[in-house]
């Protein structure tokens, strides 16, 4: 099972690689391509493809391959853009993909578009991502009961055709039910590639805090102690559309092993009529996950996402009982 993982997440990597190979190869021939082509996105997502010849107040007309010359009144089109680098392979248009500033687990360097907002529906809870600007957006994610609450924030910034770099964090709280119980996760990432084909790499820095009550059975009363934790965390993930509807996509966390910390248990003592506290430093272990999986874009503003995850911790590499499962909607 071991073998499998590293296997998959090897066989996408791969394919990542050779699609950023053949995208930049696409791009010089697009740079010697006479005509440029738009993308004419409707109200009601309906695309079409092809050369612009005329525009105006009212309509715009383009020439299409399949349907040839289409009027499109102006008021009932929501977006024109230039087809991009890789968007059209093979003679099929692939599309960039909305939510490629995702991955399983983690985010990435790409920027999220003004307007974009959507919702990632998980088996535990739901995640919602607004795009308030074309390089800043902000987000909550929770679980069912809303226990966490963790909001999200990240700013990308553009270091080149192909290379995006973004910074961020994660501030979070136990809600209702711990409000004593925080976490916060600042981070940076940086993506090479595009929204069809890319590679990340990320780290962070991950804290938590809370309040531990302690019973002391000799005094007989409790005591309360503050605890502050932080660890190293580490992530490469990429993806590549392999056509229209169907994108490899591949995640990694990697966290540092946490310091150690003395521990405290209470037995009671026959001989001495008394309650005895032994003491212990113990450290939590690293982990390692890797989630190898496929993304199926089922419409222009929503998409599914299916993958098996593997664990290493405290020494032991075993598959996650339960598949990772999440849905892409727009909102």
């Amino acid at each position: 099972m071991n073998r499998l993982f590293i296997l998959s997440a090897l066989l996408i990597m791969q394919s990542v690689y050779l699609n950023l190979i053949v995208s930049a190869q696409e791009q010089q021939e697009n740079d010697q391509a006479p005509q440029v082509r738009h993308i004419v996105i409707k109200n009601d997502n309906a695309r079409f493809i092809g050369v612009i010849l005329h525009e105006d107040a009212r309509e715009v007309i383009i020439l299409t391959e399949n349907l040839g010359e289409v009027a499109i009144p102006k008021h009932e089109i929501s977006e024109i853009r230039e087809v991009k680098q890789g968007e059209i392979r093979d003679g099929i248009f692939v599309g960039e993909e909305m939510f490629a500033t995702r991955y399983f687990l983690t985010t990435n360097g790409l920027p999220i578009k003004k307007g974009d907002n959507y919702i990632q529906w998980n088996l535990f809870g739901p995640d919602f991502q607004f795009g308030l600007a074309d390089n800043f957006g902000i987000g909550v994610m929770t679980t069912w009961i809303a226990i966490p609450v963790v909001g999200t924030a990240k700013y990308s910034k553009s270091l080149g055709d192909k290379t995006n770099l973004a910074i961020g964090g994660l501030l979070g709280t136990g809600s209702w039910a711990n409000p004593n119980f925080g976490l916060m996760l600042p981070f940076a990432a940086i993506t090479y590639g595009d929204r069809s084909h890319n590679i990340n790499f990320s780290a962070g820095y991950g804290g938590l805090f809370y309040t531990e009550e302690v019973y002391n059975y000799n005094t007989d009363r409790s005591v309360t102690n503050k605890h502050r934790e932080g660890r190293l965390l580490f992530s490469i993930a990429g993806m590549t559309k392999l056509n229209a509807a169907i994108s490899l996509v591949f995640d990694s966390f990697f966290m540092t092993s946490g310091p150690y910390r003395t521990t405290s248990e209470w037995e009671y003592d026959y001989l001495t009529d008394r309650y005895i506290e032994i003491t212990s430093r113990k450290r939590s272990s690293g982990l390692i996950v890797l989630v190898p999986g496929i993304r199926w874009q089922t419409k222009p503003d929503s998409a599914f996402q299916f993958g098996f995850a593997g664990a290493r911790f405290e020494g032991e590499f075993a598959p996650v009982p339960l598949p990772m499962v999440q849905w892409y909607r727009k909102l």
